[in-house]
């Protein structure tokens, strides 16, 4: 198979960010060999481009070029979704644009470095991983936690890493925060623990 004729079938498939497994569903017949030799082949040519070990984004203009780094987050590294300060800065609840892109996950912490950005990953348990939506951004459906777990993700992962937190010096929207759902935020930091849900509520106090 040609490279052009490989790029129009991930096109009419909508398949701008793939895994070897996606091609091998596509393409049931081929030999999984051949079609790792083809994709190093494309990268080294320019057609693709390897995001990581199995992982390759395509470059062909018109054609997944400005992939978000949203989107490419949730694909790095599945499952996870988008969290932490990438989604408070979303929600305009912090000020600052977040330089990386920060997810939640149930697999072990990580972090990737490509021409996308830098990505982030922090680990939680099963329980925990929850609070997150489909929504579109810049025209592909990512996911992402609702403003409520983000919060909650941002308290537990502080405190976890050690560090205090001061809601005047994080910036936080007080005006946002006051609208939020908390009795929401209430349960998803039941889903972690008692010190989580003692910050939550000192938040919320804060907002008052």
């Amino acid at each position: 198979m040609r490279a052009l004729e490989f790029l129009s079938i991930l096109r009419k498939n909508n398949m701008s960010i793939f895994s070897v497994r996606d091609i091998a569903n596509l393409f049931p017949d081929a030999h999984v060999a051949t079609l790792k030799n083809n994709l190093s082949s494309w990268a080294k040519k320019g057609y693709i481009e390897r995001l990581k070990r199995d992982l390759y984004a395509c470059v062909e203009p018109g054609l997944g070029s400005e992939i978000p780094d949203f989107y490419v987050a949730n694909k790095l590294y599945i499952p996870s979704y988008i969290s932490l300060e990438t989604a408070l800065s979303h929600y305009n609840i912090i000020p600052e644009i977040a330089v990386q892109v920060t997810s939640v996950t149930t697999k072990p912490g990580r972090e990737f470095k490509n021409r996308y950005g830098v990505f982030i990953y922090r680990s939680c348990k099963n329980r925990a991983f929850t609070g997150y939506r489909i929504v579109s951004y810049e025209g592909y459906d990512v996911l992402i936690a609702d403003k409520e777990k983000a919060l909650v993700d941002f308290i537990y992962f502080k405190l976890r890493h050690g560090l205090a937190i001061d809601f005047d010096d994080e910036r936080f929207d007080r005006t946002i925060l006051k609208g939020i759902a908390w009795k929401k935020a209430i349960g998803y930091a039941e889903r972690f623990n008692k010190v989580t849900l003692k910050k939550l509520t000192d938040c919320r106090k804060w907002t008052e």
